[in-house]
């Protein structure tokens, strides 16, 4: 079986499954996570929105933080495995569930991504998950319906999850035509894989990253960046968090910064700034970095992320299009609100909460912020524009509009000796194009966020 399915939460975690002992109290996280994937999958409610620790779902932040860590496991298993956990369960119906079944069907999915997926107790899974049919009137009459299929997917779970994932594609449709129309049909099988991963987590390091990468138990990647595979504890409890060491930032979103070159002394705007990974990494080359949000409370945590890290930056709560600075900067980094295609491996709600309509409105917005992004450099000045999309629509497609727009505008081709390590993501036009199909070498940089970037300079 392949590797990449079998990472479960051990109970050696910190983010483990609650015991098979817990009794009915296991009983409300699953409730939790049902109602979550309802609101991912029948509303279209973004993951984040729903567990952020301050504005998440009541009911979600009422748990213990132990619950709500198995509710994040079990929505990111059942989300990153939805055709997968689909096929196993209509095998083992005699009949579709009828269309308006939507609070069964989470319910079933919610127990198998546990059996299927998570370190959790086969019986615990399938009893809790009867128990919460029993108690929905929407699904009362079929939890031995539940009990059946759950039993049945545990019987022979060993036999057949390896062949349900090799047959199918877990994502939906318009997702797979988009990555195939860009990437054609085996980069997209290569890309859709690495989706069904647990990611790992990368540092950005204000210094020493052999030194911390050993600390963290990790390694130093080609680009600098420190990857560990698996943290061993949250991120505030790690060592160097409380000295302002380092920030998470994956390796692919450390890339754009360094397209501005040296930065020493120069005025830079970091427009769309928050939460403030690129503000740092410009404050720490030396730049005089003025970070552009819209949100004010995406701004205050740019400003407590830069007070951990001993960091400073001038913060501006404004509309970037309406925005009008005293004197124009000599470089800016727009990294653009975004589809986030690209994150699908931390954020696998993504293609079960966008649409085609969300790509082209947003690429839209892009194209807006772009324009004033050149607007706000002086004659000569430079502008990074980045996003984490796989969409050509919003990379692509959208710089060469823009190019074919702005006559004072030209393209800045980006290098690969420029990146150390990233080379191999410089396309022939001189653009920054990463996906999660890449693998990691001792020499390249791989298995990273899929990102954009391209670098433009206001002509004098």
């Amino acid at each position: 079986m392949k590797t990449a399915q079998k990472r479960r939460h051990t109970s050696q975690s910190p983010y483990a499954a609650p015991s098979a002992n817990a009794n009915k109290a296991g009983l409300e996280p699953r409730r939790v996570a049902t109602r979550l994937l309802a609101a991912v999958i029948d509303r279209r409610t973004p993951l984040d929105a729903l567990t952020d620790g301050e504005h998440g779902h009541p009911q979600f932040l009422a748990l213990p933080p132990r619950d709500r860590a198995l509710v994040r496991a079990i929505l990111a298993s059942a989300l990153r495995h939805r055709r997968t956990i689909e096929k196993l369960i209509v095998d083992k119906l005699e009949r579709s569930l009828p269309p308006n079944a939507q609070a069964l069907s989470h319910i079933l999915h919610v127990g198998a991504a546990q059996i299927l997926f998570l370190d959790v107790p086969d019986s615990a899974a399938v009893d809790l998950a009867v128990t919460q049919a029993k108690a929905d009137p929407r699904a009362r009459r079929f939890s031995g319906l539940v009990n059946a299929v759950l039993r049945n997917i545990v019987r022979s779970k060993d036999g057949e999850l390896e062949r349900a994932l090799a047959e199918t594609r877990d994502a939906p449709g318009w997702f797979i035509e988009r990555l195939e129309a860009a990437y054609g049909s085996a980069q997209t099988d290569a890309i859709l894989e690495m989706h069904r991963r647990e990611p790992p987590v990368d540092f950005t390091m204000k210094y020493d990253p052999p030194v911390w990468a050993q600390r963290l138990g990790g390694r130093v990647l080609p680009n600098g960046s420190v990857r560990v595979e698996r943290l061993q504890a949250p991120v505030p409890e790690l060592p160097g968090f409380d000295e302002g060491v380092w920030w998470v930032q994956d390796a692919a979103a450390s890339l754009p910064a360094r397209l501005l070159g040296n930065v020493a002394g120069l005025a830079v705007a970091d427009l769309c700034a928050a939460p403030g990974g690129k503000t740092a990494q410009l404050a720490l080359a030396g730049a005089k970095v003025t970070a552009v949000d819209l949100s004010a409370s995406r701004l205050r945590r740019l400003s407590a992320n830069l007070d951990r890290l001993g960091l400073q930056a001038t913060i501006v709560q404004a509309d970037l299009l309406k925005w009008q600075p005293d004197s124009l900067f000599d470089a800016a980094l727009l990294d653009a609100p975004c589809s986030s295609t690209g994150t699908v491996r931390r954020h696998p709600d993504v293609p079960w909460t966008k649409s085609p309509d969300d790509i082209a409105r947003l690429a839209q917005l892009q194209r807006e912020l772009l324009g004033r992004a050149l607007d706000l450099v002086r004659p000569g000045g430079i502008v990074v524009f980045s996003n984490c999309s796989l969409d050509p629509s919003e990379g692509e497609v959208l710089v060469e509009r823009m190019l074919a727009e702005r006559s004072d505008a030209a393209l800045d081709p980006i290098r690969a000796e420029e990146l150390p390590g990233a080379g191999h993501f410089v396309t022939d036009r001189g653009f920054l194009r990463t996906t999660p199909a890449e693998q990691s070498g001792t020499e390249h940089l791989g298995e990273v966020d899929g990102f954009f970037a391209a670098r433009l300079q206001r002509k004098v």
